[in-house]
């Protein structure tokens, strides 16, 4: 789930970096049968490609190997609300057990150990003559409708090297000029890659879970360039486009993030195959710092 509430890390809400995680009525998930209660899974109905209510959504498909592990049926509960809402409303209120993804370390949760990382992409032709590997690349500032996410780290660097003017319109066309005031908009990440397929837009900035299937469905004809962590605001503020990626509880819940812990272990190899197959150039997580002193 791409749940980015950092402004100098992960977009607000691609891509989540992002999947609903919700309550309510569910159908319970193929998988293992147990006698224990269902593990309830909260799910967006429609935040491709993180779930989809067809249960297509890489982290649907990952919930259910989790499920496997833990010898538990996986309960999905489906809502239309962008997932930004889910950890206050939802999680917090004991309406849903589980988030998915979140940024490893989220204030708002327990979470887990990190099972992957992942970090920003540039999306271009494959055969584009634009060489654009950071965001101080010279062809960068010649490229024209560069997609990304509002209010996301991209946005940050997009101010600092004067292309946010430029580019203004067409992102806000990715809305359809709607105003942001007092609602929160996703950009379906299919269409920020779809322009760029089309010719429309010469580059995307994306979160690499976001767009992967979608540049993978391309066949060769777009490919993704890594954004490097070496960037900074204008007052020497770090801005992030790496994260580690964890699962989330509420903070009182002790009990399943144990039983989360060994379960990631045990599905670990199911985990890496979901991913690789989603096409997310995965990255290895940030190891924690040893309480061994050397």
């Amino acid at each position: 789930m791409d749940m980015k509430f950092n402004f100098l890390g992960k977009a607000l809400l691609t891509t989540a970096a992002a999947v609903a995680l919700f309550a309510g009525p569910a159908n319970a998930a193929s998988g293992a049968k147990s006698d224990e209660a269902p593990l309830r899974v909260c799910a967006g109905a429609n935040e491709n490609p993180y779930s989809l209510k067809s249960e297509e959504g890489f982290e649907n498909r990952i919930a259910k190997a989790l499920g496997e592990a833990m010898g538990r049926d996986v309960e999905f509960v489906w809502e239309d609300r962008p997932a930004i809402y889910v950890v206050r409303d939802l999680l917090d209120k004991d309406k849903c057990d589980l988030v998915i993804g979140v940024d490893t370390g989220d204030p708002r949760v327990l979470t887990t150990s990190p099972y992957y990382r992942a970090g920003y992409v540039f999306v271009q032709p494959s055969n584009s003559k634009l060489e654009i590997e950071a965001f101080d690349s010279e062809d960068l500032a010649k490229a024209n409708n560069v997609g990304y996410e509002p209010g996301g780290p991209a946005e940050v660097m997009m101010v600092k090297h004067g292309l946010f003017s430029k580019n203004f319109n067409y992102v806000k066309s990715l809305t359809n000029f709607k105003s942001s005031r007092n609602q929160y908009l996703r950009i379906d990440p299919a269409l920020m890659v779809s322009n760029v397929s089309s010719g429309k837009s010469d580059v995307a900035i994306a979160f690499a879970p976001s767009v992967a299937r979608y540049v993978k469905e391309s066949d060769g004809k777009l490919k993704m360039t890594g954004v490097p962590d070496n960037n900074f605001r204008f007052d020497g503020e770090p801005v992030l486009f790496h994260f580690d990626q964890s699962m989330g509880v509420r903070k009182d819940d002790e009990k399943l993030l144990a039983e989360l812990e060994e379960a990631l272990e045990k599905a670990k190899p199911q985990i890496q195959e979901i991913l690789i197959d989603e096409g997310i150039p995965v990255e290895e997580p940030t190891k924690p710092p040893s309480d061994t002193k050397s």
